[in-house]
């Protein structure tokens, strides 16, 4: 192999080295030239094993030095190991020594621990913390430290879990009022002054305030409940009254957070989507029709009831336009003047009964729009379960709420103008029966006259 590697060594050699002799004219010259060639080879060849010997002693040098440094270690390995195993069955003498020992303090401690690590959860999430931070980060420390290194608990350490559980027990019950940075819900923190309501809710501003998950700041709720809710706030910041009214949540913010998630009204409208819209229109035209004609027929049942005190017909209300006929007519008889009373009652109807059927109609349509809105979201509601499913129903929620709030609406604007027609139709009735009974009257008085 050595071999092999010497004329591999030396053909690139031959191969690499630059002609400078000059290129042979005859071939007495080019075997002069090879004749050159293995000549510089062979002594280069002689110069090369001439090194090798002299590093041969060297290299075995070296490797007498690896073998004993590897005696050596393994010597150390050996030492160190026996050593581990004797300090291992030390370190489990010691450990039984100090099971025995402890007794049932080793239960205490273990119990502690326990209640350390609750306790630090429960202070992480109370609105306690907001006004005393930094108490839950001790008590994980502590059981970090207990459970990671088996390390006992000194009296202080006992104590501190004790007092954390005191503490938050006797502020439970406490109103108390302090300064801390509170983060709107535009994102700006600020120092304002805010009131805690024991362990339940915390208020500012007249707003309530949510604890920020796993820290100690407060922060604004984007989203308020009700303006019902809002209003005990504000008595309880004047704290005029004793005992003062106020809107609790015992469960820290989560029945809250849960009631601020409900759509208001203009939310639960916009759900109606378009046929809403048209709904709450209509209802709207009607409700203007519908006061209008109310004031309307207000007044000239007023002035009806004022006409029939007096004998001298007025122009402005039907009943005197209506008794104006029988002066324009003095010499008219008895059928005659019942044809032209006739035609007053019939020209003053229109006037009292105007749009009154409009009303009528959207008290009709309204429901029939709602239940338009229905369908369509109930076809929305079965395109989401063909596209996705039913394994979320939040998919389904749009439809489905479109479909209620739609009926909802028609029924709302169906019933007000259901009641308003009937109030109406009666009132503009009793005017013309009022009309009629007169007209009746002076047809009788004619034809008593006549005879």
């Amino acid at each position: 192999m050595l071999k092999l590697k010497h004329l591999i060594a030396t053909a690139v050699l031959v191969f690499a080295m630059p002609v400078t002799a000059q290129e042979p004219v005859n071939l007495d010259q080019l075997l002069q030239q090879l004749k050159q060639g293995q000549f510089a080879q062979s002594q280069a060849n002689q110069e090369r094993e001439a090194r090798f010997r002299a590093q041969a002693e060297q290299q075995q040098q070296m490797l007498r030095d690896a073998i004993a440094e590897r005696d050596r270690l393994e010597a150390l390995s050996a030492r160190l190991e026996s050593e581990f195993e004797e300090n291992e069955r030390d370190l489990a003498a010691l450990e039984d020594a100090l099971t025995q020992r402890m007794g049932s303090l080793k239960e205490l401690f273990g119990v502690l621990q326990q209640v350390a690590g609750d306790t630090a959860s429960t202070l992480q999430n109370s609105y306690v913390s907001v006004e005393f931070p930094g108490r839950s980060e001790a008590l994980s420390n502590l059981a970090q430290k207990m459970g990671s290194s088996a390390k006992l608990a000194t009296i202080d350490e006992i104590e501190s879990v004790w007092f954390a559980l005191q503490q938050e027990m006797t502020e439970s019950g406490k109103v108390s009022e302090f300064t801390t940075t509170v983060t709107l819900a535009e994102g700006e923190k600020v120092e304002k002054p805010v009131i805690r309501v024991g362990t339940f809710n915390m208020v500012a501003d007249g707003k309530y305030l949510e604890l920020v998950p796993g820290t100690d700041a407060v922060a604004e709720l984007v989203r308020q409940p009700a303006g019902r809710y809002l209003a005990t706030i504000e008595a309880l910041e004047r704290g005029e009254e004793n005992p003062v009214r106020f809107g609790l949540d015992p469960t820290g913010g989560s029945i809250l957070g849960l009631l601020v998630q409900a759509p208001g009204t203009m939310e639960r409208i916009e759900q109606g989507s378009t046929v809403g819209y048209i709904i709450l229109a209509l209802g709207a035209i009607g409700l203007l029709i519908g006061l209008e004609r109310f004031m309307t027929l207000t007044f000239m049942g007023r002035k009806v009831k004022r006409q029939l005190k007096q004998q001298q017909p007025s122009q402005d209300n039907p009943l005197g336009r209506v008794m104006a006929v029988q002066q324009k007519y003095p010499q008219a008889d008895t059928e005659t003047l019942e044809l032209k009373l006739s035609e007053a009652i019939l020209r003053e109807v229109p006037k009292i009964t105007r749009n009154l059927t409009f009303i009528k109609i959207i008290s009709v349509v309204a429901p029939l729009l709602g239940l338009l809105g229905t369908v369509t979201g109930m076809i929305n509601t079965f395109q989401a379960i063909t596209l996705f499913g039913t394994g979320d129903p939040k998919l389904m929620a749009g439809g489905i709420s479109q479909a209620l709030v739609t009926t909802v609406l028609g029924l709302v604007v169906a019933i007000p103008m259901t009641l308003l027609f009937a109030t109406l139709n009666t009132r503009s009735k009793n005017i013309v029966h009022v009309l009629q009974e007169q007209a009746s009257g002076i047809i009788a008085e004619r034809s008593e006259r006549s005879h």
